[in-house]
């Protein structure tokens, strides 16, 4: 960490004057309350949704989201399992070690999971939710598909991995539906496997053997 750096992190799960960010990550696109991201959090909060900011003297530079695997925004299954919808840290404020903190922020918080899980990409042309940026926070691979988008970069082949880091000796290792992965995501805009509502595709990824 660099001398004299002021760090905040804060949970805005139910904070109305951060409600913007509960609708919006920190990719440039304007704040809306999307139908379906607002379908999600009134059903993911009951059921202990979290969403939290990093805060590098006085500016939002990162985030965190999770839930327990009923309530997260992957097709992911286990017991006492937490479920990191994704985590983000601006280039600029590289060099705090601040994705570090941001998970430790969660496991502190849910205390009683058994593991952490998440998802993983690799080859694809997004920056975010990359494989070897999992593995160095300690998620390790249990399970992969190879598939490519139907609409975007339609020769461009990427893995999907479903990634594990335990916590308890007796953890269990989670599980994953892939034809569920193959239909993308809806609960954020800026994720690398949004599903838009046009066109109206059931499933947004075809497999590789189905290539």
């Amino acid at each position: 960490m660099k001398p004299n750096s002021e760090i905040t992190i804060v949970d805005i799960t139910k904070n109305s004057k951060c409600e913007k960010y509960l609708y919006r990550c920190l990719a440039p696109i304007p704040f809306r309350k999307y139908r379906k991201r607002q379908k999600y959090l009134e059903t993911a909060i009951p059921k202990g949704f979290h969403k939290k900011l990093i805060i590098l003297n006085r500016e939002i530079v990162g985030q965190i989201e999770y839930a327990p695997a009923e309530a997260s925004g992957y097709p992911i299954k286990g017991d006492k399992v937490i479920v990191m919808n994704c985590i983000w840290v601006l280039r600029k404020a590289k060099g705090h070690n601040l994705g570090k903190q941001l998970l430790n922020s969660m496991m502190k918080s849910e205390k009683n999971a058994a593991s952490f899980v998440t998802i993983a990409l690799e080859n694809h042309w997004s920056p975010w939710m990359k494989r070897e940026q999992m593995e160095k926070l300690g998620f390790q691979p249990l399970d992969s598909v190879k598939v490519r988008h139907k609409t975007k970069h339609k020769g461009q082949r990427f893995k999907i991995y479903l990634m594990w880091l335990p916590t308890t000796k007796n953890a269990k290792p989670p599980s994953w539906d892939k034809a569920k992965v193959l239909e993308g995501v809806d609960f954020c805009l800026a994720h690398p496997l949004y599903h838009p509502e046009k066109p109206n595709l059931k499933e947004i990824l075809v497999t590789n053997a189905e290539v």
